[in-house]
């Protein structure tokens, strides 16, 4: 079972958590059904970049992002080598760390 660990944030996970999941898992799902009241203002739809996170281990266990995702992506706040949108993720067998970002811009509504 992968295990899933997300470092602090002042916001959504002062503490940092870590938690099990099963293979094949949504991430943003995983993230709200373990505690973490990650953004997400697009329903999980790919249409903002609310659910942004940097991957810090285990980036290369993860299928290749969309066109869109990618595109998203490009206009993340902090977007780093190993940012996804954690919506668009499934994750794998491996084990991951997840940061998220201290900003998000939400595409969808601010018209940018």
């Amino acid at each position: 079972m992968p295990r899933i660990t997300v470092l602090p944030h002042p916001q959504f996970c002062p503490e940092g958590k870590t938690f099990d999941v099963e293979p094949n898992a949504n991430l943003c799902q995983s993230l709200l059904d373990n505690d973490v009241c990650i953004e997400h203002a697009c329903d999980m739809s790919a249409a903002c970049t609310t659910c942004h996170v940097v991957v810090r281990q285990g980036f290369n266990s993860l299928d290749e992002m969309d066109d869109v995702e990618a595109d998203l992506l490009d206009r993340a706040w902090g977007l780093e080598p190993d940012s996804r949108l954690s919506c668009q993720v499934l994750i794998e067998d491996k084990d991951l760390e997840i940061e998220i970002p201290k900003y998000t811009i939400n595409h969808a509504s601010e018209r940018h």
